[in-house]
């Protein structure tokens, strides 16, 4: 199948077939409901520019490593967002709650994070391999800051796409789509990477992948909402009397509370392994890239089937029953992982997580927004991203000082502990009920 035949059937399939009748385009006029379709549409092609680019991801901290990084240097890269995250994502909130559309800011955040893995070829083909590492991981640093935009506005920009109903359906065709393209893409570059002298053959492949950004730029500046009137602001005298007030907002709402608390602990979990993953593959198992590659392309073609499976799921015996099966499922993956190290084993519990991990991604979103009030969305939502951040400061160095301590096996073990603690929690009752207004 030609590629230029994919890219339309991916156009057809984000547009969807009598899509008013479905919950994300509820009954408007006839122009208002053209622009949901397109909205939808344009969301989908969004999805394929990222996509495309974020096959590279994988590969940054393999690539890190067989420059000859440290572990530190290694936890270093997926904890630098999170450092920059939990100082200015609230800022980051304040600013987009201020703004009428934004949708432009979300456009411009993704393509200079995308840019980041062009520039990381560049850089890697001037410099020596020592300097490459620190070139690298200064690239990388700067991309934190619209990454930080992105985080915020990703989130308030599809649950205004989807509507209170239809966040399920716009985010699993959304993920379906960017799974079946990063499949496509991680068979060809995992063919091709092997055959290629290192580090050239990383080069050529930021470079190529890179050009997601554009797509994706170029369709979601077409994404368009309504113009937003943000709220007034509570007057304040003095910083104090303004993080009293902001402080006052968040204890209004006990769901949000409840609910950020017990992902926090997860998220921690999760960013914990991180880093010892790629580690693991590479110093234990012997994996070479390809393998590596394979690794993660059968964790995204079971991912798929999930994103079909878990709003099924979700209908049928509710939000809730996701949330627990998923964070459950996932503590096994760090735990098989460790206790047999062959590859052809990872492969079969990397598929078997992907299961898990696609509906871990759509009842986290759904579940949090469940919990935000709609007229301060930005504010909420980066409140929780600053939460996240933390976690991803803190994890990753924590992880790879365990690594240092007790091995790789035993830092992946207390990952899957810390999942398991974090079901336990999303598992005890919760008085304190959702939003009735979501």
């Amino acid at each position: 199948m030609s590629s230029s035949i994919c890219f339309h059937d991916f156009t057809r399939f984000a547009a969807g077939y009598n899509l008013c009748a479905s919950p994300i385009f509820p009954m408007n006029t006839p122009e208002q409901n053209e622009t949901q379709k397109q909205n939808f549409r344009y969301v989908q092609i969004d999805a394929v520019g990222v996509s495309i680019s974020n096959v590279a991801a994988p590969f940054l901290p393999v690539f890190l490593t067989r420059l000859g990084a440290s572990n530190f240097q290694v936890g270093l890269l997926t904890s630098m967002p999170g450092v920059t995250g939990l100082f200015l994502a609230l800022v980051a909130g304040r600013f987009l709650q201020s703004r009428r559309d934004v949708v432009p800011w979300y456009s411009l955040a993704r393509l200079l994070v995308i840019s980041c893995y062009a520039l990381t070829g560049l850089f890697t083909f001037i410099l020596s391999k020592e300097y490459a590492v620190i070139a690298t991981l200064a690239i990388w640093a700067f991309a934190t800051l619209p990454q930080t935009v992105l985080a915020v506005a990703f989130s308030v920009v599809m649950n205004a796409v989807a509507g209170p109903e239809g966040r399920y359906a716009l985010l699993s065709r959304r993920w379906a789509i960017f799974g079946l393209t990063s499949v496509v893409m991680t068979f060809f570059v995992t063919r091709t990477i092997d055959l290629l002298a290192f580090p050239r053959n990383y080069e050529i492949m930021f470079f190529g992948l890179s050009i997601g950004g554009l797509i994706s730029f170029y369709f979601s500046r077409k994404i368009k909402l309504p113009l937003q009137t943000p709220p007034v602001p509570v007057p304040a005298s003095s910083i104090f009397d303004s993080a009293r007030n902001y402080f006052s907002l968040i204890r209004s709402e006990p769901a949000f509370q409840s609910f950020a608390l017990k992902k926090f602990v997860y998220m921690s979990a999760i960013a914990l392994s991180t880093p010892i993953l790629p580690l693991f593959f590479v110093r234990e198992v012997k994996a070479t890239d390809s393998q590596i590659g394979t690794i993660n392309m059968a964790m995204t073609i079971v991912m798929l089937a999930g994103y079909f499976l878990w709003p099924w799921a979700s209908r049928k015996y509710s939000g809730r029953f996701v949330l627990l099966a998923t964070t459950l499922g996932m503590a096994f993956y760090p735990a098989l992982t460790a206790a047999t190290p062959h590859v052809n084993l990872i492969i079969l519990y990397a598929a078997i997580a992907g299961l898990f991990q696609s509906g871990l991604d759509l009842v986290f979103f759904d579940e949090l927004m469940k919990t935000v009030p709609p007229q301060y969305s930005a504010t909420f939502v980066s409140l929780a991203q600053s939460m996240q951040y933390l976690s991803a400061i803190v994890a990753p160095l924590v992880g790879t000082w365990l690594a240092d301590s007790i091995g790789l096996d035993g830092a992946l073990w207390v990952s899957a502990g810390l999942r398991l603690l974090g079901f336990i929690l999303f598992l005890m009752p919760d008085r304190r009920h959702t939003r009735s207004t979501v």
